[in-house]
């Protein structure tokens, strides 16, 4: 999954984004919201947490103009502002959340998680399962046959990625995106080499294969009922 932080206080911004990183998220920040309105209206974003005290434009003024743009990403507002007017301002301005500061971690990385679930399969499940492989979102575990697997975050994010897109083909490029914080550099085959780690894990001591490669493609995590003929 993939964040974008838009906050101008290095301190606070540089927290959230150390924090989402290190739970399993790819995440872009940056300060003004000049910058981060073309990255979110781009769409590849699953979710934003945005302060409202910006310089240039503030974060609720982006806000509308993204959802006048029809961008529906799911955003957190983050605000110094307590009153209820406040709070009623950034709802009717787009804002899916409000979160005043100064706030806790664990209770921003719980928001932002329910935000996503909410967007992208509305009461989604917490648990995600493709043959005897299972994942529990919550409490990051993962167990195939039974057998707990440990996995490395980014390892984690690249298998919740292709499960959640079971039997679909997923570009290197499209992983890139949503796996790590930066750009795609066709030279580089960190990708290549995160899905050879993860099948190693997943994939090495069972007979039933679960991620394929697609040659001149990417990879898919394939349910043993599907075709591949």
């Amino acid at each position: 999954m993939r964040v974008i932080v838009v906050e101008d206080d290095p301190k606070i911004g540089g927290f959230v984004a150390r924090g989402l990183r290190e739970s399993g998220f790819a995440v872009d920040h940056v300060e003004e919201a000049e910058e981060a309105l073309p990255r979110l209206a781009g769409g590849t974003y699953d979710a934003a947490v945005v302060d409202v005290m910006l310089p240039g434009m503030d974060g609720l003024s982006m806000i509308a103009a993204l959802r006048e743009q029809g961008v529906t990403t799911p955003m957190l507002v983050l605000s110094a502002k307590r009153s209820v007017e406040d709070r009623v301002q950034g709802f009717t301005s787009g804002g899916d959340d409000y979160l005043t500061k100064p706030f806790s971690f664990s209770e921003l990385l719980v928001r932002v998680q329910a935000l996503i679930r909410r967007s992208t399969q509305g009461t989604a499940p917490t648990r995600l399962a493709v043959a005897d492989l299972e994942v529990d979102l919550l409490a990051r575990v993962v167990r195939r046959g039974g057998t707990v697997i440990d996995l490395q975050p980014r390892e984690f994010s690249l298998l919740e990625y292709l499960m959640r897109n079971a039997d679909r083909v997923l570009s290197k490029t499209m992983i890139m995106e949503h796996v790590w914080d930066y750009d795609f550099d066709p030279q580089t085959n960190v990708v290549d080499v995160l899905v050879s780690r993860l099948r190693s894990k997943i994939d090495k001591d069972f007979s039933q294969k679960l991620i394929h490669t697609v040659r001149g493609v990417g990879y898919v995590l394939r349910t043993p009922s599907v075709d591949r003929g």
